[in-house]
């Protein structure tokens, strides 16, 4: 019935609540934009109290951070999975997490939004600084192994964050669907690999 209250709504575990909560603001976020909704809101769509968000978070930037928290532990748990079929110090390898993160940016055009967009309630947050460097670290780790050098030799930080500034750009450009309006249909795949050739083998 259109009289029904949120406090009728299906009951939760008070352990449950974090996870449900963040649940609701992940689909908020690709549908709204991270900017579109309020805690109100995202109570609702969780089926909670307006009250209830605050028993684990003080405010709306504070879910957002926790929200792109999970979400990098999460990057980092399936890069690793992606990467893994592949040998190790493989031109493969570094081209499956190519085709991760844009298949990601596709996919949860929202989240990438927010996750790159987050600093600016959170400048010099430590928590996510170190998360960042994390899923970084993954594709440092990777060029690292393919040029047969130490991860602490500063050509594989150096090589990998060209890596990185073709493939975000090129996210960028596709979910905001410039890449198709200038007429760019090629594979991502044919993409990579021109990029990881030009980039490491070519001057491995």
């Amino acid at each position: 019935m259109e009289s029904e209250t949120i406090d009728q709504k299906p009951s939760y575990h008070h352990g449950d609540l974090r996870v449900q909560l963040l649940e609701a603001v992940r689909r908020l976020v690709e549908e709204k934009g991270a900017e579109g909704f309020s805690i109100a809101e995202a109570a609702r769509a969780a089926g909670v109290s307006s009250a209830a968000p605050y028993r684990h978070f003080q405010d709306k930037p504070e879910i957002l951070k926790a929200l792109v928290m999970d979400e990098m532990d999460a990057m980092s748990q399936s890069m690793e999975a992606v990467i893994s079929p592949h040998p190790l110090g493989s031109i493969e390898r570094l081209n499956a997490l190519g085709k991760h993160y844009i298949d990601y940016a596709k996919e949860h055009p929202g989240m990438f939004r927010l996750i790159f967009g987050i600093t600016e309630h959170h400048e010099g947050d430590e928590d996510l600084r170190l998360r960042g460097e994390g899923v970084f670290g993954i594709v440092i780790k990777a060029v690292a192994d393919f040029l047969n050098i130490d991860v602490s030799d500063p050509k594989a930080k150096e090589r990998a964050y060209l890596l990185w500034t073709f493939v975000h750009g090129h996210s960028w450009l596709v979910i905001d669907g410039k890449a198709r309006r200038q007429g760019i249909v090629y594979p991502d795949e044919h993409l990579l690999e021109a990029v990881s050739n030009g980039i490491l083998i070519s001057n491995k």
